[in-house]
């Protein structure tokens, strides 16, 4: 029973590295960032828009902006990632995220994100909430050359 703790701290801990070393990017300063991109949440579980674009090098200011009565997410990594963490938040519902790639958005209530994109392609993006990412939510940030 005392591995199931330690696994979730472990996961906690390793998940800014993980997005990191998967090459979707890193925290950014907000200094740095010449735009924001306004992606809103519904209790619909979908994004809007679920689609952003940034070049590489670019530095953005993304802004999660709860439009619902629930609790979202935004927490950008790869697609194994995002899966791997919505099942261990599935077991562990009450688990908030501290990481750099990720914010906890209350009902009515703006987060956000500065996030520095390293590498061109695809960066998925999700909310974890309990049975969120399963009925949808999820976008991604196409990273442009």
């Amino acid at each position: 029973m005392r591995s199931a703790p330690l696994a979730l701290v472990a996961l906690v801990v390793a998940l800014p590295t993980l997005a990191h070393e998967a090459g979707t990017g890193e925290p950014g300063k907000t200094a740095q960032a010449k735009r924001a991109v306004v992606v809103e949440m519904g209790d619909d579980m979908r994004f809007r828009p679920a689609l952003a674009r940034a070049k590489k090098g670019e530095t953005l200011r993304i802004v999660a902006d709860n439009r619902g009565k629930l609790a979202h997410e935004l927490v950008l990594g790869t697609r194994e990632e995002l899966e791997e963490h919505a099942a261990m938040m599935r077991e562990h519902p009450g688990m908030r995220h501290d990481e750099p790639n990720a914010v906890r958005v209350a009902p009515g209530a703006k987060g956000e994100i500065v996030w520095r994109f390293t590498q061109a392609g695809e960066v998925p993006f999700a909310c974890l909430e309990p049975g969120h990412f399963e009925a949808g939510m999820a976008g991604k940030v196409v990273v442009e050359p």
